[in-house]
This record gives structure tokens, C-alpha cells and sequence, in this order.
């Protein structure tokens, strides 16, 4: 076979795991930023909340173009899954490019029906809380963030 069809994330979708994002940021007064990208690692939408610190744009962003690539949340792991240690993770953002790899928590893939669709990145809490606010961003559409 030599085409196959595909899902796609819409903007609709992408709007309402954002709106999701921002109401979690809200109500636990954390100013974020918060980025969705669709399977190419290609942004659909960004927004950084008032009082964001700006370097939060670029580390949402990279933690979504990561997230759908690898297809699984991103850590401080390889392709692999497996633990990388600081050299490692560092060399393999450098091999990859600083805008499309990270080991920082708040990254996960937007998955839907076994197909990754995207990826969403939360940034400006701490590890914890990005990822929690991302893996609710992606629940919030029925999707799966595993």
C-alpha cells in the first residue's frame, strides 16, 4: 500500500486542550506558557499567560514538538525509553537540535486510536506540574497521553 490515511488534530481540539491548560494555570495561580503541535511537530497554537516568563514560550514548545515525536511524554530517556544520564541527555539535544528534543517534564503526546496526533507542552511550574497540566490538557479531548 502506498498511501494511508491519518488522523488529524483540528484547531478545535487544540483550542479546547489550551483552555484546559490555562483554566488548571489559573486555579492554581501559576502563570504558564503553553504550546500545541500537531504530528510534524508544527505549532497549532501558543500562548504565554500574563506574568509568564518568557523563556517558558520556548521550552513549551520544544517539550511539544519532543512529546510528538517520540509519542510518549518526554523525560530524561532516549528513543528507547531508556535513563539517560546528564552527558547523554545533553548530547542527544544536541544531536536532535535544541528546538526539537528535551529531558524536561511537561511534554505528552496527543494519542488517538493507537495514532499520535500532536503534542502539547506545559511550562513555568515546576516538573510535576507541567506534566499534570499537559496530561489534562490531552484527557480533556478524549485523547490518551500514553
Amino acid at each position: 500500500m502506498y498511501v494511508a490515511e491519518s488522523k488529524r488534530l483540528t484547531s478545535a481540539g487544540a483550542r479546547k486542550m489550551m483552555a484546559t491548560a490555562i483554566a488548571a494555570a489559573e486555579k492554581a495561580g501559576i502563570a504558564i506558557s503553553v504550546a500545541i503541535a500537531d504530528a510534524g511537530g508544527h505549532l497549532i497554537l501558543l500562548e504565554r499567560m500574563d506574568g509568564g516568563r518568557f523563556h517558558t514560550v520556548h521550552s513549551a514548545t520544544v517539550k511539544a514538538v519532543c512529546s510528538a515525536s517520540n509519542k510518549r511524554p518526554t523525560s530524561a530517556r532516549g528513543a528507547q525509553a531508556q535513563a539517560l544520564d546528564t552527558v547523554h541527555a545533553l548530547g542527544l539535544a544536541l544531536a536532535a537540535g535544541a528546538e526539537r528534543w528535551t529531558a524536561m517534564e511537561g511534554g505528552c503526546p496527543v494519542i488517538v486510536g493507537g495514532e499520535c496526533v500532536g503534542g502539547v507542552g506545559v511550562s513555568g511550574g515546576n516538573f510535576e506540574f507541567d506534566e499534570r497540566v499537559a496530561r489534562e490538557a490531552v484527557e480533556s479531548i478524549g485523547a490518551s497521553a500514553q
